[in-house]
């Protein structure tokens, strides 16, 4: 099928079958989501000595743990015997150590090889050697990032930047005080739809006066079909009649304390890529990670972020996270119907982009394309 030459308001997407076919897949896991920093999981969910962490990360699992002296660390999730996977849990708490259960090889927390059926009567194995492979671990944002990489690549430049560079300011993000923020709800989605189709549309707003009625209600500028991500250094402004980011537009939770007056009443959006975007509102931040599970599947954490003091239940608490789990049912939603169409002949060159889009090739088209390399 012939291409028709694209006029100057339009941008290519992605050729088709970078939405559906599975070697494709296959080569970011090994190319992306295995050298590139990416957003695990919560502080929160290992807070103390022996809790642990499992997960998926391109083709390898991972294990976070925190370990006796408090620190976390990150681990592959192999037995170095004879492959055993060590913890079949996603979550789990152990009280000393991590022990296989094929042929009992022992590994502290630290990840050392503490002991092995018969092992001291191999004297010529060097246990710190070993032991579990161990993977390069950050914490920002109240976040624990992992790379796969032997050598990864700056945290600096590839997950700090973009965030100071969305807000034109390298320490307004730490007006929200994230780390300090817990973790109030969180609610999984199975998406049958490729990862990059979801990154997509979270960074436009064309489709949201068309899909997104209660979002509108608190933010109506969106009506114009800009995102918050077309902007720099300036967030999207409120209703004059809203009150708070719920799904009536009521009062939520106030103003976190260290936000500026300035930063009050809008919406701030930023994609880290290439599985990580967080919403920060006045009184709460939205962080959604995704764990691509095919060229078809991926599986999206929401996590909604408040103060300490905020309750955990409650018609308030509910009122705040139904207006962006709307949002996500509705976006997961196109997404799917997206999905069945990628492997459309129609769609063999890909789709296109209006210029309200065109932020997309700039903030992860133009990245996904350097990263990828060639097919």
């Amino acid at each position: 099928m012939s291409t028709p030459s694209l006029p100057p308001s339009f941008l290519a997407t992605l050729p088709g079958r970078y939405y559906h076919a599975p070697d494709i897949f296959e080569l970011e896991q090994d190319r992306l989501f295995q050298q590139y920093w990416y957003a695990f999981t919560h502080v929160s969910d290992v807070p103390q000595p022996g809790k642990y962490r499992t997960a998926q990360v391109g083709k390898e699992n991972v294990l976070v743990v925190r370990g006796n002296d408090g620190e976390l660390r990150a681990f592959l999730n192999v037995c170095r015997h004879r492959g055993t996977r060590l913890c079949t849990d996603e979550y789990g708490e152990t009280k000393k150590n991590f022990r296989c259960t094929y042929h009992a090889w022992t590994y502290g927390l630290d990840g050392g090889l503490v002991a092995a059926p018969h092992l001291a009567k191999m004297p010529d194995v060097d246990r710190a050697e070993w032991g579990l492979k161990q993977v390069h671990l950050r914490e920002y944002l109240g976040y624990v990032w992992v790379c796969l990489a032997e050598e990864p690549p700056s945290f600096e430049d590839t997950v700090i930047s973009p965030v100071s560079e969305r807000f034109g300011d390298a320490q307004a993000v730490d007006n929200w005080a994230m780390p300090e923020l817990k973790v109030g709800r969180r609610i999984t989605y199975d998406v049958k739809a490729n990862w990059k189709v979801i990154v997509e549309n979270f960074l436009e707003c064309y489709h949201c006066a068309t899909m997104h009625p209660e979002f509108l209600g608190v933010i109506p500028e969106y009506a114009e079909g800009y995102a918050a991500q077309y902007y720099v250094g300036r967030g999207v402004k409120f209703g004059e009649d809203v009150e708070g980011f719920t799904v009536d537009g009521k009062g939520g939770f106030g103003k976190l304390p260290g936000l500026t007056e300035e930063q009050d009443r809008q919406y701030w959006g930023v994609l880290i890529n290439p599985q990580f975007f967080i919403s920060l509102v006045p009184d709460h931040v939205i962080a959604h990670r995704m764990f691509p599970v095919s060229a078809h599947r991926t599986i999206v954490e929401c996590d909604w972020l408040y103060a300490q003091d905020v309750p955990d239940e409650g018609p308030e608490l509910d009122r705040s996270v139904e207006l962006f789990h709307r949002v996500n049912q509705q976006d997961f939603a196109a997404c799917e119907r997206c999905q069945v169409n990628m492997a459309s002949k129609l769609y063999e060159p890909g789709g296109v982009l209006v210029p309200h889009e065109h932020q997309i090739a700039s903030a992860f088209h133009d990245w996904f394309t350097k990263a990828f390399g060639e097919p």
